[in-house]
């Protein structure tokens, strides 16, 4: 599984992503450019991250470090599929998902990392899976009163023609 590399808590290197987890018990590095980027409407990748779906970059796995924390993670995996998904123990914060059919590469959440990544998310797997709740880019305007906040408005009724 992946390991933090001995003694590399605080450095960086040059062409590295760097992010933390919430609470910053564990941090991690990803060479950039990452190899791709994508949005994961899966049910499996919603309930992992409690959210319409989970925006990742994949890296290889070589070029993934936990730069701190390494002890901090608490793993689960899958028993259906070995997939492994690690969290943070402290705060519980999604760190990465590796797949038991890809060993070479580690997938980060987006969310995690402070800077570019070389690759924006261009694809959306899983989509069928979207819940009809979701954002589906829907016109929004400004809710008066509650400055930041947009909503796509009242819903309108079907009128009934009376005869």
């Amino acid at each position: 599984m992946v390991r933090a590399t001995a003694g590399a808590e605080g450095r960086r290197g040059p062409g590295m992503a760097t992010g933390q987890c919430l609470c910053g018990k564990v941090a991690v590095e990803i060479g950039v450019p990452a190899r791709w980027a994508w949005h994961d409407h899966s049910r499996v990748s919603r309930r992992a991250h409690g959210a319409a779906y989970a925006t990742y970059v994949g890296c290889w796995r070589s070029r993934f470090r936990l730069a701190r924390g390494a002890r901090s993670l608490v793993r689960f995996e899958d028993p259906a599929t070995g997939d492994v998904r690690a969290f943070c123990g402290g705060c519980g914060t999604p760190v990465f998902y590796a797949r038991k059919r890809s060993p070479q590469m580690v997938n980060v959440p987006r969310a995690l990392l402070d800077a570019g990544t070389g690759r924006e998310p261009l694809y959306h797997v899983n989509i069928e899976d979207q819940p009809e709740w979701a954002y589906r880019g829907e016109p929004l305007k400004p809710l008066k009163g509650f400055p930041g906040v947009l909503w796509t408005g009242p819903r309108r009724r079907k009128r009934t023609v009376v005869r």
